[in-house]
């Protein structure tokens, strides 16, 4: 009787904790509220799970407890209780899996009215990069990066050219307003993780991956690199600032294009190689 009150204890510790738990997860700032529920979803299918075991495991440690007069009953099979715990399992594994891909489904169909934003890693930072007056980013090239042109545009690309360039590690987004975030890494795998988004997405070297969000609400939110990238991986972190539409037209007309940077690389390289040859 005692492991039987014990167990259930457990389950029912367990419980307590779960709602009053100080590690839960920070205020939604994004439109993926599916995420959390597919979450909450997941809670209870797998607690009512865990309660039930535990019960049935209490149970049966009181009622089949050590009685000298019992004698035990040899039952290999049973297939009708085979059947119901086949049918219960599947409805369980439908009921967490089914939600998630619908979720997933919207989560990788980005709206045709998605602003692009480029998130460029590399151990340890990250870069941006936005379309110009154009509204379209301009194509890039791995193996075209150097001190001159550090996001690797394509300098034949008329679209690259009013690109605005984001070297700081701070990003700007305007509220309410969807983003794709088209990530691509330029060294090692990284990952673009925003916990307030419920976004996050691998970057692996040599492919753009993708994600999409809505900013729900202003404020700052940390960037956090989810992926291990070597021994500076804790400090890889950034900061994505959501404003309203008078405070992101200012701070966008801050930004350098990429022509006018590429021509400001290029003349303090010439200049440093004047002072080396004098």
């Amino acid at each position: 009787m005692a492991v039987a009150i014990v167990i259930l204890l457990i389950a029912l510790g367990s419980i307590a904790f779960h709602f009053w738990s100080p590690w839960w997860w920070t205020p939604i700032a994004s439109n993926w509220q599916g995420m959390d529920d597919t979450i909450l979803l997941t809670f209870w299918i797998t607690g009512f799970v865990f309660v039930a075991i535990c019960a049935f495991v209490a149970y049966c440690v009181w009622k089949y407890r050590y009685q000298k007069n019992r004698i035990a009953e040899y039952k290999p099979e049973d297939k009708k209780l085979e059947t119901r715990l086949i049918l219960i399992t599947t409805l369980g594994v439908i009921a967490l899996l089914a939600p998630g891909l619908l979720v997933w489904n919207n989560y990788i169909s980005v709206p045709d009215n998605a602003y692009k934003v480029e998130v460029v890693a590399y151990q340890w930072g990250w870069k941006f990069r936005l379309p110009g007056k154009d509204g379209v980013l301009g194509k890039t090239d791995i193996k075209l990066i150097n001190d001159e042109n550090p996001f690797g545009l394509n300098l034949e690309d008329s679209y690259g050219k009013d690109d605005l360039l984001v070297d700081e590690g701070e990003l700007h987004l305007l509220l309410d307003r969807p983003v794709k975030f088209e990530l691509r890494a330029i060294d090692v795998l990284h990952n673009f993780y925003v916990p307030q988004f419920r976004g996050k997405m691998d970057m692996v070297p040599g492919m753009i991956t993708y994600y999409w969000i809505t900013p729900t609400r202003i404020g700052e939110f940390e960037i956090l690199c989810a992926e291990y990238c070597g021994t500076g991986h804790y400090a890889m972190r950034g900061l994505v600032i959501v404003d309203k539409e008078k405070e992101y037209n200012k701070w966008e007309a801050k930004q350098i294009t990429f022509d006018k940077m590429f021509a400001k690389n290029k003349n303090n390289k010439n200049l440093q190689l004047a002072k080396n040859t004098k």
